[in-house]
């Protein structure tokens, strides 16, 4: 991992399953809170237990989380990011939102099966945008670059890596920084602070 841990004001973290992707946010986590006694950090879960294999994994990332980071807040929200954001956002508050692909998921394909209409779906994102452009203090939002692999058929599927896919570059161009994780490793894809 890389030995940067500077914190933008806004970062998104792209990577597929296992790059190191919330890792690389919790590293972020940690230094944002070694570098003030006064720092405080939030985690925003959006996963949640569609079955027994899911729910074994959110616990045991609840464990290793806790285990090293014990003074990161944990708040759990499958829906309602945006309002997370803005509710937990203050000057000297990073927030973790990890992550966009099971919040996006949440949303599309929800365990109520009430889904939401793609129409109103513009609008939600576009009230995550502003929550993250608004924040008071710095925002890591962790994302699956789902649109390298191969995809399987069905409508469905296409449509929701589609949907992830605009998600991303939307965000993309709004946050500061963009990384993206490869075998545990961060490629800076854009820093807006490093170029002024």
């Amino acid at each position: 991992m890389s030995a940067d841990l500077s914190i933008a004001r806004s970062e998104l973290i792209l990577g597929g399953q296992k790059s190191g992707k919330s890792a690389r946010a919790e590293m972020l986590a940690w230094s944002w809170l070694q570098a003030n006694v006064d720092h405080h950090a939030t985690f925003i879960a959006t996963a949640q237990a569609w079955d027994d294999e899911m729910r074994a994994r959110i616990v045991r990332h609840q464990a290793d989380r806790a285990a090293r980071l014990p003074n990161m807040r944990t708040i759990e929200e499958p829906i309602a990011v945006a309002d997370a954001i803005r509710e937990h956002s203050q000057a000297d508050c990073l927030i973790v939102l990890d992550c966009l692909t099971l919040w996006l998921t949440n949303c599309l394909m929800p365990i109520d099966q009430v889904t939401i209409d793609l129409n109103v779906m513009k609008e939600v994102i576009a009230d995550l945008l502003d929550a993250v452009q608004m924040a008071r203090g710095p925002v890591v939002i962790v994302s699956n670059e789902i649109g390298l692999g191969v995809i399987p058929m069905g409508r469905e599927v296409r449509s929701y890596v589609d949907q992830l896919g605009k998600l991303n570059q939307a965000l993309a161009a709004t946050v500061d920084r963009v990384s993206l994780m490869a075998a545990g490793i961060p490629l800076c894809l854009k820093n807006r602070e490093g170029d002024k």
